[in-house]
């Protein structure tokens, strides 16, 4: 599929689908729909009467045309108020559009929509990235042939009354081939996303991408005392991978980042075996942090910033056999500090440990690790919102303006250290769960153990990573959720 953007009038567009946007409060014709209007017969005026049409955010009216030449659909699209509408609006507005058309098995689409305040380069890539996340889907796991006949509509979409700007919208298809990466990889089963296949999936974007890649077996892990991260993969039949995939820019670097995503790839909960309506089921997801990271690497590849980046995972399953990490066992991490084990399922902390020490020995600028860490996050923020921990207020605000930027949630939560003492152990340094309250808060307190002076930060997604009903660009399912807000907090 191809986006342009034009410059054209719209009554001189040519095509079988067209989409108009309105202001809530602007639902009167400016002098050039006037026209369109008039051209067509007057159904602009007439769909806006029959249907009650109010521009409303999300609403849409639609008409099949007759006898008006190629054209055949129009589609008014509610953009709510103006002084409320911004990227995200564009974003969603752009998904509802692409969605009807496919719909309608249009060839040739175009949209118009109305911008107030909003810069038309970051318009044009805001439009772009809604259309081709709304157009996705994923048929790899299905036998009917015929499931992937919807794919090839629309084959163009043009964007009208906007200058033409190459750039942005080739940044939209590179940031968005990243997103559904991360999407196929959460969507996929365990069967196929193992430790393995993740390191497979970084040796792909390094090769196709000119990156590097190190990948860590069992034994390095071990030479290194990263006893935290192989813990958890005590009891799997597959081998651990620690993936360490760096892009540098071709000049000098103006800084130098490392993003660390939580891999793992099944999660039975080991020995304190999830149980029945526990989610089990879903935890195929708990890689979801990987995805992201993968799918920010991929495309960091292709957009060239000149930054320095280190993504790194560390990837297992933690599963359960006779070899598995027991209840009260006690692992050493690679920085020396102990961690008595009173809860095997909360397993994902112990593979970021070690990453984050292996991060900070790079001497980053920052550090910034995702995790589907705790159900505490999305009992205190819902399934839409992530949460922020950080010391480092300036990082804090890079990371919500990025997260603005990509139209994703995040809120800051507190990084309490008195809460730490629910941490504390007699026997170790710390034990590696706390009491209920505050589950997500201690989980960073853990983590924060593991960083001794470089900027960090630590965002739970659990929630926002998978939808369950399908909204705007969002599908039911995999969201690829985070991976726009790290390529702008690269970019940025």
């Amino acid at each position: 599929m191809n986006i342009q953007a034009l410059e054209t009038v719209i009554t001189d567009w040519s095509g079988d689908c067209l989409g108009i946007g309105f202001f809530s409060e602007e639902l009167t014709l400016n002098s050039e729909l006037a026209r369109l209007d008039q051209n067509l017969d007057g159904v602009i005026q007439e769909l806006i009467k029959e249907t009650e049409f109010k521009g409303k955010a999300g609403e849409q009216s639609c008409a099949r045309l007759v006898g008006s030449g190629p054209l055949r659909k129009l589609v008014l699209l509610g953009l709510g108020l103006a002084e409320e509408f911004d990227l995200e609006g564009l974003r969603q507005t752009a998904a509802i559009f692409a969605k009807v058309a496919r719909t309608q098995k249009a060839t040739r689409a175009a949209m118009q929509l109305p911008l107030k305040n909003i810069d038309p380069q970051q318009s044009g890539q805001a439009i772009a990235e809604g259309i081709y996340l709304a157009l996705h889907q994923d048929n790899r796991f299905k036998s009917d042939p015929e499931a992937e006949a919807a794919i090839a509509y629309p084959q163009q979409i043009d964007l009208l009354g906007l200058p033409p700007q190459p750039a942005a919208l080739e940044a939209a298809e590179q940031i968005c081939s990243g997103v559904i990466l991360a999407r196929e990889l959460v969507a996929a089963p365990a069967n196929i996303v193992t430790p393995s296949m993740l390191a497979s999936t970084a040796d792909e974007i390094a090769q196709t991408h000119g990156l590097t890649l190190e990948v860590l077996e069992r034994e390095d892990c071990a030479a290194l005392g990263m006893g935290a991260f192989l813990g958890v993969a005590l009891a799997s039949d597959l081998p651990p991978k620690f993936i360490h995939l760096t892009y540098r820019p071709q000049g000098i670097a103006r800084r130098k980042l490392a993003i660390i995503g939580k891999g793992v790839t099944f999660d039975s909960g080991g020995l304190n075996l999830k149980g029945i309506g526990s989610g089990i089921e879903t935890m195929k997801m708990d890689m979801a942090g990987s995805a992201a990271t993968l799918g920010a690497a991929k495309a960091i590849g292709q957009l060239q910033p000149d930054v320095e980046v280190h993504f790194i995972i560390a990837a297992a399953e933690n599963m359960i056999s006779g070899h598995a990490l027991h209840p009260g066992d006690i692992l050493t991490a690679s920085n020396g500090k102990t961690i008595e084990i009173n809860n095997t399922d909360a397993e994902g902390r112990l593979t970021l440990a070690d990453a984050l020490v292996f991060a900070e020995k790079l001497e980053v600028d920052a550090i910034v690790d995702l995790a589907t860490l705790t159900g505490a996050c999305i009992v205190a923020l819902g399934n839409d919102i992530a949460g922020l921990w950080t010391a480092e207020e300036a990082l804090a605000a890079e990371l919500k303006q990025a997260a603005v930027l990509a139209g994703e949630k995040f809120w800051q939560m507190p990084l309490e250290s008195s809460y730490f003492d629910g941490l504390k152990s007699p026997i170790a340094d710390m034990k590696n769960t706390g009491p209920r309250p505050g589950g997500s808060i201690t989980a960073a307190l853990f983590l924060q153990q593991y960083v001794e002076k470089t900027p960090w930060a630590h965002l739970d997604i659990a929630g926002p990573v998978w939808a369950e009903k399908e909204h705007g660009y969002l599908n039911a399912g995999a969201t690829g959720f985070a991976v726009r807000t790290l390529i702008n907090w690269i970019r940025g």
